[in-house]
Parts: C-alpha cells; structure tokens; sequence
C-alpha cells in the first residue's frame, strides 16, 4: 500500500452529461408536475435508468437542492454572458427575461426545498445573495456606460428585486412581472 495522497478523480464526461441532463429534465418535468412528482418519471424521461438519477442525487432534497442551485449560477452566468454580448441596458432587459424564467422554477422547487429537513432552508437562503449581487452588477455596467442612474443604493436594488417578485407563485404572475420589468428598467435609466 502506498502512503501517497489519493487523487481526485475527475468525474468521467458521460457522468457529467448524465447529471446535466438529469437536472434539466428534472427542472422541466417539476415545473411542468410539481415537485412531488415520481421521480422514476424524472429517469424515465431522462432516458437513462433510476439508478443513475439516484447516483448522482440520493433522495429528493438533493434533486431539487440541485434543481434550484443550477437555476440560480445560470441567472449569474446569464448576467455575465449578456453584459459580454449586448450594450447594459439592453442586457438587463434580456436578464429579466431570465430572472422571469428562473422564477417559474423557484415557484415549484423552493417550497419543496424549505419542508425538506436539513439543508434546504440553507439552499434557498444562498440563492438570494447571488442574484442581487448579479442584478447590482448589471445595474453597475449600466452607470458606468451612462446609460443608467448613478448612486443607486445596493439596499435600492434589493427592495426592486423584493417588489417585482412579490407574488410570484400567483398564477398570471409572468405577464405582470414583464409589464413591471419595462417600468423597472425604464426608471433606472439615465
């Protein structure tokens, strides 16, 4: 035997597509069915066997634990890749489309994550800072080109965020939302 460290495997490329695969169809078919949805019927539709899913997530809680932090580094990336693609204004439009999309799966998932016991309280409470954070860099980009106002207070942005998504688990909630998104963007204008 040696007494050598042992190395960390990097996960092999099939695994990882099998994981990322899971996640999206689970993200589509809780959105779509609830969180409490069978999740032999997550598999199924994954194509790939239960074993697999239960591989890559033991119990439910981790599935949706997932679900939900997946969802929320994609509305940072979002944020990054926009900024990198479009003028600021115009990227924080297309964000809240994003943030819009996002918020159809918290709708589903978060409650589901809050009534697990353990770390699902904890999951939900990460996601928020990440995502006023992400909103405040947008907004950011946006006053250094001048395209947006200056002197907007972090506390400022989080109280936007808070308002807009009142209400969201409400049905009808998305037409509103981009209704309030133009106001939103409009009012932070220069």
């Amino acid at each position: 035997m040696s007494d050598a460290p042992e190395k960390s495997r990097k996960p092999r490329a099939d695994s990882v597509r099998n994981r990322e695969h899971l996640l999206t169809t689970a993200k589509t078919v809780f959105t779509e069915a609830g969180s409490d949805v069978a999740l032999e019927e997550i598999a199924r539709r994954a194509e790939v066997g239960i074993g697999t899913l239960y591989r890559h997530f033991p119990t439910r809680g981790a599935l949706l634990a997932a679900v939900y932090q997946r969802e929320v580094e994609h509305l940072s990336q979002a944020a990054d890749r926009l900024l990198a693609e479009k003028p600021p204004a115009e990227a924080l439009e297309l964000w809240f489309e994003e943030l819009i999309a996002y918020m159809a799966t918290k709708r589903v998932v978060v409650p589901a994550l809050k009534a697990e016991p353990g770390e699902g309280a904890r999951v939900v409470a990460s996601g928020g800072p990440t995502i006023h954070e992400t909103f405040g860099r947008l907004v950011t980009a946006g006053a250094r080109a001048g395209v947006m106002r200056s002197g907007i207070e972090v506390e400022d942005l989080h109280r936007l965020l808070v308002g807009f998504s009142h209400g969201y688990d409400q049905p009808g909630w998305e037409k509103g939302a981009r209704r309030l998104a133009a106001i939103l963007i409009a009012g932070l204008r220069s």
